[in-house]
């Protein structure tokens, strides 16, 4: 679940988070109105709290995955949760890159797509990498509270077999899991931060 929805949000937030910042005021596709729009879904999106967001995708889960039950049926919520959480981090790491730059690259004839591919991901690429290790981390207490209704992992594992059927070594090896996971996603990501970044 973390993996996949990890794999789709970094995606759809880069494409997001590019679109916020290129029509945010001062920028080459600056458009008040569709940055306002967007902006404001991406903040109710992020204030929904994910127990609630998955009970309100259920028409819209079973309508794409066919079931409200399983894995694949968590894949929407974690999706429609993590996106837009990752697109403000994205909008921020753009804006952190330097503005001559980009001039530089929109007075030689550069495309809105060269300067985002060319300039704004490499320039930001650490803050990119963090931003993702970051939201990958949320997705995996996401995927443990999907894991209560039923959509497996180990979320499921703790509460069903731990929680439910009083086993505190089942829900405490769970819980163990979990951390590692963080841990090794925390750890991958801080590595991979440091060999990208040229400062």
């Amino acid at each position: 679940m973390t993996g996949v929805s990890g794999l789709v949000t970094f995606v759809l937030g880069l494409f997001f988070g590019a679109v916020l910042f290129l029509t945010s005021p001062d920028q080459i596709l600056q458009n008040r109105a569709i940055h306002a729009l967007l902006s404001a879904i991406a903040n109710v999106a992020r204030a929904i709290p994910f127990i609630i967001l998955i009970v309100l995708l259920i028409p819209f889960t079973k309508a794409v995955v066919g079931t409200i039950l399983g894995v694949n049926a968590a894949l929407p919520a974690l999706i429609v949760g993590a996106v837009p959480f990752y697109a403000r981090l994205v909008e921020i790491a753009f804006r952190d890159v330097d503005k001559g730059v980009i001039e530089a690259t929109r007075s030689m004839g550069g495309s809105t797509g060269t300067i985002v591919l060319r300039v704004l991901i490499p320039e930001s690429l650490p803050a990119l990498i963090s931003g993702i290790t970051v939201t990958l981390i949320a997705l995996v207490s996401y995927t443990a509270m999907a894991g209560v209704i039923g959509a497996g992992g180990l979320g499921n594992l703790a509460y069903l077999e731990g929680f439910q059927r009083n086993h505190a070594d089942v829900t405490l090896a769970a819980t163990i899991i979990i951390l590692v996971i963080v841990f090794a996603i925390q750890f991958g990501g801080d590595v991979l931060t440091r060999e990208v970044d040229k400062r």
